[in-house]
């Protein structure tokens, strides 16, 4: 029972649970059946999108790189991805998946060396290798703080942004997406310095699309969101306290070292020359949606919290975007171009305390149910167990009385004149309507008759006969209770460790098959 109980909850934590997202709690909004009161068409484009799986490196813990906590801390992190990818995000079939920045921890901070060996991890985790080639899914990237750093450090590293633009490409551009026009930019460079060349090359890209006069409705891709006020509620479905605007800038020349949000400055900026019906960000790790204010109109900005279950948030999440499929006569009609669903994958925190309790419990069983009356299945016949615990403490007294009355005592004197009385039980039981009569000249002696006999013994036996009763019996009787009881604690013990062993045995192959069933290659 044990081990079947196990194995169920093992397929749960480690197969079903991510399986849920595409079987029952998500789809592609346009396919609902109703959405606001209105039946969409099946033309749009598919976009899964993807935020801050910032893979665990040397600077994420506060231990020896290579060391084990470490190792291990990175290879179950990322075998959650990788199963979250594979069995939550790729069977909803999508047509583009979206990242939004901070694919390391410590990008800025690594060797070449230690950035291709994350590099490496990424490419595996997301099977980014064969999106293109072989799902044919066009995959599309944006620099996040972890990827590039912020602007103060930008003149100091600038080989981190090489690196950067040899594997992901230029980072700020614009592609289409059905009828959409997605307009990614380096948000680390907005608020840099105006002299510093990133910073220019950025707000260049941006006057170039500005100067774009085409209708076509446009969605906003930036990894740090764009500037609210503080306190600005971030909707129901953020698990997390909302932060507030944190800038800390460079003495030296007032470059960026650290924020939360673009500047209010940059932002009015961002959304005048752009343009944006819908702005997708990341950063904060959490859920996040606002509405902000241009002098084009209202516009929407949501922040998708992080895929990983290490980065903070117990909630980690994706989402599915529909992109209309097709060119709008005017701007006005791109309200409902883009429509979004947010997902939640398995919260592995929780599974894990589910096993860990699901463990203690089994110990409990396993120590305080006897196993002596296990049936044909191999179930422990725990409800034997308390029925014959209830008989024995009703009946216990009245058996005593029985044997007490069944018995009678013998005197036995030794060599050396010590007597001793030794107790026989009466072999054929006495019926109540026999005792105190007489069959064929045998006399029954009544209990308290053998009672007046015993003192009548007392009284005329000499006083130089002894009954010889050693000195340690009281010792050893009342030894007996303890060591019985230390007994049965070892035979539970060492009984339970069997148990253990078994539920192992069958157990961790089929935990271990689970494992690394995603983590290979296909």
């Amino acid at each position: 029972m044990l081990c079947l109980i196990w194995a169920l909850t093992l397929l749960y934590g480690e197969l079903l649970a991510f399986r849920l997202p595409s079987l029952f709690t998500c789809s592609w909004p346009h396919l609902s059946s109703k959405m606001n009161g209105v039946q969409y068409p099946d033309n749009f484009v598919k976009v899964a999108v993807l935020a801050d799986p910032q893979l665990m490196d040397r600077t994420s813990l506060n231990v020896a790189p290579k060391s084990l906590a470490l190792e291990i801390a990175q290879f179950y992190t990322d075998v959650f991805m990788r199963r979250a990818f594979l069995s939550s995000v790729l069977p909803f079939e999508p047509d583009v998946i979206l990242f939004l920045g901070d694919y390391f921890d410590g990008g800025p901070d690594l060797s070449d060396e230690e950035w291709q060996e994350s590099l490496s991890r990424l490419r595996h985790i997301f099977d980014l290798d064969t999106l293109d080639s072989v799902k044919h899914i066009k995959v599309y990237h944006l620099p996040g703080n972890h990827d590039v750093g912020y602007s103060a450090s930008h003149s100091h590293i600038p080989q981190v942004f090489r690196r950067y633009e040899n594997v992901f490409g230029t980072r700020n551009y614009r592609f289409k997406v059905g009828g959409l026009d997605f307009i990614a930019i380096d948000a680390q460079t907005l608020d840099g310095h105006p002299q510093r060349d990133l910073t220019s090359a950025t707000w260049n890209f941006v006057q170039n699309v500005s100067m774009d006069s085409s209708l076509t409705p446009r969605v906003l891709l930036t990894h740090i969101p764009l500037y609210r006020k503080n306190g600005t509620s971030c909707g129901p479905y953020r698990s997390s306290k909302i932060i507030n605007q944190r800038v800390r800038r460079d003495d030296l020349d007032e470059d960026i070292l650290y924020q939360n949000y673009v500047s209010e400055e940059k932002t009015e900026s961002i959304l005048d020359s752009v343009r944006p019906m819908f702005v997708l960000s990341g950063h904060d790790h959490d859920q996040c949606t606002v509405a902000h204010t241009s002098k084009y109109g209202p516009v929407t900005e949501q922040t998708l919290g992080t895929i990983s279950w290490q980065q903070g948030n117990l909630y980690p999440s994706f989402m599915l975007l529909s992109a209309w499929n097709h060119s709008f006569p005017n701007a006005t009609i791109g309200k409902d171009a883009v429509l979004t669903h947010l997902c939640f994958l398995p919260v592995q925190t929780y599974i894990y305390i589910w096993y860990l309790c699901q463990f203690v419990l089994t110990l409990l069983f396993a120590f305080f149910c006897p196993t002596s009356g296990a049936s044909i299945l191999g179930h422990v016949d725990c409800m034997g167990y308390i029925r014959s615990v209830i008989n024995c403490s009703i009946f216990k007294g009245s058996k005593e009385k029985v044997d007490e009355e069944n018995c009678e005592y013998d005197m036995v004197w030794d060599a050396e004149g010590s007597m001793h009385l030794v107790k026989r039980t009466i072999k054929a039981a006495v019926s109540s309507n026999e005792i105190g009569t007489t069959e064929r000249g045998t006399a029954v002696m009544r209990s308290t008759a053998k009672k007046q006999l015993m003192q009548d013994i007392d009284v005329v036996m000499p006083s130089d006969v002894s009954v010889h009763v050693p000195i340690d019996a009281s010792t050893k009787i009342a030894s007996r209770p303890n060591k019985s009881k230390a007994n049965m604690a070892i035979r539970r013990i060492f009984r339970t460790l069997r148990v253990i062993t078994v539920v192992a045995a069958v157990n961790l192959p089929i935990y271990m098959i689970l494992l690394f069933k995603d983590w290979i290659d296909k």
